[in-house]
């Protein structure tokens, strides 16, 4: 009977025991369950902080989530809010349900964002706020990085002189530039052609070799230097342009031609697809196809060898009579109606079938297959994004990286590709832009132009 009474208390102190723990913990949770330390990662884009600096900001905390978080820029005793953004936490009382563990957030710093923005030194302030319970407010977590704040562009100066630019044709520019300057270039319209250092001159000496686009009736052309935190100055540079009105063309299409062309393109082919009828196929041959070759050759542009490969004027095909001229637009008539409309941008040169055809100047093959609209095509880097491409050839004579001498035979004329009849099609290429061949062709325009405002710089044998 004694035990009976002993186990029963026991059960009953048991049972008042497991509320009492349950409140107790209840309580504790209340009291103790914050949030952790949100961890911050700040990345600003660029080393300064200048008119526009992107700031990359990673924040992540695992326990509870993040609850909200205040991004700042500050400088003595301004401050500019940049972003703030708040999130649903778990309770402190739960274990699972929704909660935000990481974020990124994409602010920019800079004047635009703060007007009162000196030079100097600049602080990017991130405050995240942790998770509290009823009786505990945890302090928020703060990181900060300090950065140089720089607002001025570098300095440009021009130092050649006679900048006669003509539409569709090429130039070369000298310019000094500051020492804070990270990229510079000429810029005309949507192209941009960049800047080299002046060999055998200063630290801060360029030149830049542009071309006005032969669709620019009106030069849009700037020389444009920046800096770190992207100051940016510019200025207009040319000191005559010469327009020039191209011809138009009318290109009888027929179906014997479209029969013939679009197979051979189609199969050599593989990122352009074939549509529902050949005359179909032929269109996004002609458009699609032609855009794809035309980023391919702005792709090789980057890769050209900043170096001058070449000392001579440019070569023509010997005998070559001219079929088409650079920049003809060109109206597509099938059936009587007209079915297209580009521009033929290179010469058409015809001697006699297979003509052997010699390399315009020394370079190096960075092209020589099967290339689209072009069929058959071979394209020689002269350096400094210059190059010369050679189309529409029967047999390619070189190879991929091999260096060519001025006057090499380096395959022979055919009619692969879109090629109504055996000829060269051959232009020349300034950072993937076509530009007219018969500047240099021309010995005197390379020395006027060229060989004299760089000086020492370029070698020049007018021969």
């Amino acid at each position: 009977m004694v035990d009976d009474k002993y186990h029963s208390g026991i059960s009953l102190k048991l049972l008042l025991l497991i509320p009492a723990i349950a409140i107790v913990t209840f309580v504790a949770f209340g009291i103790f369950r914050v949030g952790g330390s949100p961890d911050i990662r700040i990345e600003p884009g660029m080393p300064v902080i200048g008119k526009r600096t992107p700031i990359k900001i990673e924040l992540s905390e695992h326990r509870r989530g993040l609850t909200h978080v205040r991004v700042e820029l500050i400088q003595g005793d301004k401050s500019t809010k940049l972003e703030e953004k708040s999130y649903s936490c778990r309770s402190q009382f739960s274990f699972w349900g929704p909660k935000t563990e990481k974020d990124i957030l994409l602010v920019e710093a800079g004047r635009q964002s703060m007007p009162a923005l000196t030079g100097g030194t600049a602080v990017i302030r991130v405050t995240a706020g942790r998770a509290g319970t009823w009786l505990r407010h945890p302090d928020d977590e703060i990181q900060e990085i300090s950065l140089p704040v720089r607002l001025t562009p570098p300095s440009l100066q021009v130092t050649s002189t006679q900048t006669y630019a003509s539409q569709g044709g090429c130039e070369l520019v000298t310019y000094r530039v500051g020492d804070s300057a990270v990229r510079d270039g000429v810029r005309a319209g949507a192209w941009w052609f960049p800047g080299f250092p002046l060999p055998g001159s200063g630290k801060q000496d360029r030149f830049a070799f542009f071309a006005v686009p032969y669709d620019m009736a009106q030069p849009d052309v700037r020389l444009v230097v920046e800096d770190a935190a992207g100051n940016t100055a510019e200025m207009g540079f040319i000191d005559k342009f010469f327009p020039k009105p191209f011809k138009s063309d009318n290109i009888e299409i027929n179906d014997a031609f479209i029969n013939k062309v679009v197979p051979e393109i189609l199969s050599q082919s593989p990122e352009i697809k074939e549509r529902g009828s050949v005359l179909d196929s032929y269109l996004a041959i002609n458009n699609e196809l032609r855009q794809k070759n035309a980023q391919t050759l702005m792709s090789l542009a980057q890769k050209s060898k900043a170096a001058f490969l070449w000392n001579k004027p440019f070569v023509m095909m010997p005998n070559g009579k001219v079929m088409a001229s650079f920049a003809d637009r060109r109206a597509y008539i099938y059936q009587g109606k007209v079915i297209d409309h580009q521009d033929h941008l290179g010469f058409d040169l015809a001697v006699t079938k297979q003509a052997p055809i010699p390399a315009a100047n020394d370079g190096v093959v960075v092209c020589a297959r099967f290339f689209g609209i072009y069929g058959n095509a071979v394209v020689i880097d002269h350096g400094y994004g210059l190059m010369t491409i050679y189309g529409h050839l029967s047999s390619i004579g070189v190879t991929e990286g091999q260096t060519v001498a001025r006057g090499a035979i380096i395959g022979k004329t055919g009619e692969t590709g879109l090629a109504g009849g055996d000829h060269l099609h051959f232009c020349t290429l300034l950072q993937g832009l076509p530009v007219n061949p018969a500047e240099w062709w021309d010995g005197h325009w390379i020395k006027d132009r060229i060989s004299k405002k760089l000086g020492s710089a370029f070698q020049y044998t007018a021969q």
